[in-house]
């Protein structure tokens, strides 16, 4: 932290059984190929009112893509779409694609919500446009390899035993073998460059000549790989929470360890300052130590029979995405220390830690995007040395977030070659990264805006959370509101060329305290858009 300060301011063998790859299409030159596949034109979208009480004019249609891009006659498939329509006439600025991350997550409401959060002169200059990617969603066909994979009680995650990583193995082996068994015919075409593709054949369905484009987490990515793909066709693009491009996708997910264990040590850190709420002390490390032993506790016996180890690790991680989660969570953590009442708990659970048939969806296609995107060890052992070392430093999520990405050493498609996404022929983009970031640290933003000539990075200075704008920074959300009006960006000489103060952590609930209101409301709502991966 000291040096971003400065700077802004001046297992024993190969596992056997390895699933036979998907022929067809799945080497990395037709990947290749595929990115320069001739943009399709499609039909007109039908728009039919599809608007909710929180977002009444919202409209919804759908527009038929070739699976595969470079036979644009072959077979079909759908995407889901939604819009709000623009209100100004003359100050009409074209299309705005809203993408939240995942790989994996809908953008249908996050239009709605996008369009809501924008200041009304801006949000009426703009079609606001979400996008369910291919596979997610209402889009068809919709992946779900295997239903209930997160189903309580799994194994604990963290394999101090052969039979507990064993256990582990069997699970992702069971998810890769289902994926191939259900999905083999669609899996060599669900990767980042054919969403792009998608993405340009839904501005050739517009009728925009370019689009304007706003991304978070992996919507980043595919913001930045659209931009070196298709760079006559952007218009203005706006990256919040930066994926390093460098690390995709398996050294990106090691300095994700480390990031979220600093974030969960910022947690403890905050339950030692409101030690009068909630009664665990005022030493950091005691505290975590506490969280340690709950941990320890409900792997030999899960609360209420569902809350194991693992789902612990589901429930917490969350906390480390949006601050606004830390209350509820610190109250059902003490909850168990103080008293062993797991009834908090176990609603925490509920709230922050099922998955339920859209989770199952939601990450049917990560696995199937992220596996594909790039190649991953194939060696176990490869896997095993480099979480224990990353273990030893971070011991928070680093075998939770290994065993979700585990998958892919045995994914049944050959791997495609990451896009270098370096840009010197897109118009000015702007980024935007909170410095204590950990799903997306923040040398990413700093990596992205190196690589994307003319690129201008506003930083939020100390702040954790996951999606920074339109979540009540008004400093932040003033330079995305000049940039959408007229294409302004900051331009500074150090390494970000804006530096915003990040937002006050959240205070523990009153008596008297009611629903979030304000900055609160907006950011449980954007994070409950955006979900707690990627």
């Amino acid at each position: 932290m000291n040096r971003r300060a400065a700077a802004l301011c001046g297992a024993a063998a190969v596992v056997a059984g390895m699933i036979t790859a998907v022929p067809a299409d799945a080497s990395p030159a037709s990947a290749t190929a595929r990115r320069t596949a001739p943009s399709t034109h499609a039909a007109k979208p039908a728009w039919k009112k599809c608007g909710t009480k929180k977002y009444p004019t919202l409209q919804c249609a759908s527009l038929k893509v070739p699976l595969d891009h470079a036979n644009p006659h072959g077979r079909k498939i759908t995407l889901a779409l939604s819009r709000v329509p623009h209100t100004s006439g003359k100050a009409y600025q074209g299309p705005l694609l809203v993408n939240p991350g995942g790989p994996g997550g809908s953008g249908l409401t996050l239009a709605g919500f996008v369009a809501a959060s924008l200041p009304k002169k801006v949000a009426a200059q703009y079609d606001v446009i979400g996008f369910d990617p291919r596979g997610v969603g209402a889009s068809r066909p919709a992946l779900n390899c295997r239903p209930g994979h997160f189903k309580p009680v799994r194994p604990d995650s963290l394999p101090t035993t052969p039979a507990l990583e064993e256990a582990n193995l069997d699970r992702v082996q069971a998810l890769a073998k289902a994926c191939a068994t259900k999905y083999g015919d669609l899996l060599p075409y669900i990767d980042t460059v054919s969403a792009v593709h998608d993405m340009d054949a839904i501005r050739s369905a517009l009728g925009a000549r370019r689009i304007n484009y706003f991304g978070y987490s992996y919507g980043t990515y595919l913001g930045a790989v659209y931009a070196k793909l298709h760079p006559e066709r952007v218009r203005r693009m706006v990256l919040d929470s930066v994926v390093d491009p460098t690390g995709v996708w398996y050294d990106a997910n090691i300095a994700q360890d480390h990031a979220f264990n600093s974030r969960h040590r910022a947690f403890m850190a905050w339950v030692a300052k409101n030690d009068a709420t909630y009664g665990l002390g005022t030493d950091p490390e005691r505290i975590e130590a506490a969280w340690y032993a709950m941990r320890a506790a409900l792997a030999k016996k899960p609360a209420d029979k569902r809350v194991g180890a693992s789902e612990l690790e589901d429930t917490f991680s969350p906390g480390a995405y949006f601050n606004g989660y830390w209350p509820s969570l610190a109250t059902a953590f003490a909850a168990h220390v103080k008293t062993r009442n797991d009834d908090p708990l176990v609603e925490a659970y509920e709230n922050f830690g099922t998955v339920d048939t859209a989770g199952d969806n939601g990450y049917s296609v990560y696995t199937s995007v992220q596996c594909r995107d790039a190649s991953w060890p194939r060696d176990w052992d490869e896997w095993r040395d480099d979480n224990w070392a990353a273990y030893e430093k971070a011991p928070f999520m680093t075998w939770s977030n290994a065993w979700y990405n585990a998958p892919c050493a045995f994914w049944p498609t050959d791997p495609a070659e990451p896009v270098d996404v370096s840009n010197d022929s897109v118009p000015p983009v702007l980024l935007f990264q909170a410095t204590d970031d950990a799903a997306t640290p923040y040398e990413g933003g700093v990596m992205v805006h190196h690589l994307l000539s003319g690129s201008s990075l506003v930083v939020e200075q100390g702040g954790g959370n996951h999606g920074v704008t339109l979540s009540g920074n008004t400093c932040l959300d003033k330079h995305l509101a000049a940039y959408l009006t007229d294409g302004r960006v900051p331009r500074g000489h150090g390494e970000a060329d804006a530096v915003c103060a990040k937002l006050p952590d959240p205070k523990p609930p009153t008596a008297k305290a009611g629903a979030g209101t304000g900055a609160a409301s907006r950011g449980a709502t954007l994070h409950g858009l955006l979900g707690f991966r990627g």
